[in-house]
């Protein structure tokens, strides 16, 4: 008999449930008042729908063996925008959904086998809303719900921005055959596969700029204008930038502007971001999102709604960072334990579940100790070692 979970599954102890409940509450009260609906999307679903149209790869789904082609989700938005074009297509848009669960993802392991993780994911899809404003309340609900989880100044959080079109645009220029190639070679940060590439010299080094291209929005935005000219896509996300700045450096979230940037998977068509963290060991990744209209699209056949935009949070990775060591004791985000109630001998007992169920109506935590305790020191110690706040101990 196997005595360890599966390859990359974990198992959570009660502290880390509790911090993970506790996380999860936090962003969807932000959510709530944001005007956010939640809805349950199934574990289970079609392969197709899952892959997104080609956006994820198959090797990173969990198949199951069914008569029909099913897999676990790997992440919640494809899953949305599926049940919000079909059985929510009735409702007015746009829609305001946010949705909580496990998301399930194969890889390879260092010895050549499978393995299966899960993460727990939090986040939010707004759909039907094709206009920069849906791109710009998105991530200012980001920055809101990051205010309420307790990053410190040690954490460095970094708010990444690209944006899809970007990329298309710089890219414009090269021939129609190497365009493929050059966006992976920006996009993996590869610059000996750039130079590899059949390119004119002219090109070649523009590129290879661009790797080099990020940092503080203002600078790239005037460099990228220099480049591709005053067009209508750096004035809108040179506008939605600076609607977010004031908000975020009032959090101490440093903004930066990567044309090259694309997230793991490949859902995106429009503006895209991360929040990274500077972890105990590395930089962490906590959230990551962006637009996604044609993945709507798929779906829906009004194409006036194929629109949508959202973002998830990591909540482990997020509790990790916040329990991390270069944050001393801060973040483990358990409350005061239970009080211990004990009684002084086996004939107490129901003494005993009666003074549990007064502390329960008022709201308290307590359990009960099984076994008599002889005084109250016992009972204390017992409290104690159980992680109580404290005993409650009932004289015969």
């Amino acid at each position: 008999m196997a005595l360890q979970p599966a390859a990359g599954a974990r198992d959570l102890n009660p502290g880390q449930v509790d911090s993970n409940r506790r996380l999860s509450d936090l962003l969807a009260s932000v959510y709530r008042l944001w005007g956010y609906q939640e809805v349950a999307p199934p574990t289970i679903e079609r392969l197709d729908t899952l892959e997104a149209g080609g956006a994820i790869a198959e090797r990173e789904l969990v198949r199951l063996a069914a008569d029909d082609p099913l897999g676990l989700r790997p992440e919640l938005t494809a899953p949305i925008a599926r049940a919000a074009s079909t059985r929510m297509l009735g409702r007015p848009r746009p829609l305001r959904l946010w949705a909580s669960g496990t998301t399930f993802r194969s890889f390879t392991g260092d010895g050549g086998g499978q393995r299966i993780s899960e993460q727990l994911q939090s986040g939010v899809e707004l759909l039907g809303e094709p206009s920069p404003a849906a791109d710009t309340e998105l991530v200012h609900l980001l920055l809101a719900a990051v205010a309420t989880l307790g990053l410190r100044p040690q954490h460095q959080p970094t708010l990444l921005v690209g944006h899809h079109g970007l990329l298309t645009a710089l890219l414009s220029q090269v021939a129609a055959e190497q365009r493929s190639a050059a966006r992976h070679a920006l996009t993996d940060f590869d610059p000996l596969a750039l130079g590899a590439l059949n390119l004119p010299d002219s090109q070649r080094q523009r590129l290879r700029a661009l790797i080099g291209l990020r940092g503080e929005p203002v600078q790239v935005l005037y460099q990228l204008e220099q480049w591709l000219g005053p067009i209508p896509l750096l004035e809108t996300l040179a506008a939605t930038l600076a609607s977010v700045n004031p908000s975020a450096s009032a959090l101490g979230v440093r903004v930066q502007l990567d044309p090259t940037f694309q997230p793991h998977f490949d859902l995106y068509d429009g503006l895209v971001f991360k929040l990274v963290c500077q972890g105990g060991d590395a930089p962490v990744a906590i959230a990551s999102g962006g637009r996604y209209d044609a993945l709507v699209g798929r779906f829906c056949s009004d194409l006036s709604q194929a629109a949508g935009t959202g973002f998830g949070f990591d909540v482990e990775a997020i509790r990790d960072l916040l329990a991390s060591d270069t944050c001393g004791e801060a973040g483990d985000g358990q409350g005061p334990g239970p009080w211990l109630v004990a009684s002084a001998t086996p004939a107490g007992l129901g003494l005993a579940l009666s003074r549990m169920g007064e502390l329960h109506r008022r709201g308290e935590a307590a359990e009960l100790c099984t076994r008599p305790c002889a005084d109250r020191a016992e009972a204390e110690r017992l409290a104690g070692e159980r992680g109580c706040r404290g005993a409650v101990w009932l004289a015969a």
